[in-house]
């Protein structure tokens, strides 16, 4: 069994900065990669930023380049994501997940791809 636990979501203003982190407990492995999604009232769930378990490959939604940024350490089984120049149609809920069996360094970006998940976490952005 696998756990995902997110947390770090909160109220910001616009142009702010929030680090949403995601600790992975439960059955160990070594080779699996971490993803972070969101969700906004009324939209479907979009991908957000994924890495390869070496942090060597990352992708990103064309929405967060440049402003959001993807990172892990494997010694506390924990991803992150570092989120600046926070915008309001950044709120969403957010949510980190974990694909236990990638395909070599390729990340998936749809959600059926990846096999365990957080419960979520708030981000609200104020103009």
């Amino acid at each position: 069994q696998v756990e995902l636990r997110d947390s770090g979501g909160g109220l910001v203003h616009a142009g702010g900065s929030l680090r949403l982190s995601c600790v992975v407990s439960g059955r160990s492995s070594t080779n699996y990669a971490m993803g972070w999604f969101r969700q906004a009232p009324g939209k479907e769930r979009e991908f957000v930023a994924a890495i390869s378990f070496s942090g060597r490959a990352t992708s990103y939604a064309d929405s967060v380049k440049g402003r959001f940024t993807i990172s892990r350490d494997n010694a506390q089984n924990t991803a992150y994501l570092q989120m600046d120049n926070l915008k309001p149609e950044d709120t969403a809920n957010y949510s980190c997940a974990a694909d236990w069996r990638p395909a070599g360094m390729f990340l998936h970006t749809v959600a059926p791809e990846y096999d365990y998940w957080g419960q979520g976490t708030q981000v609200i952005v104020s103009s």
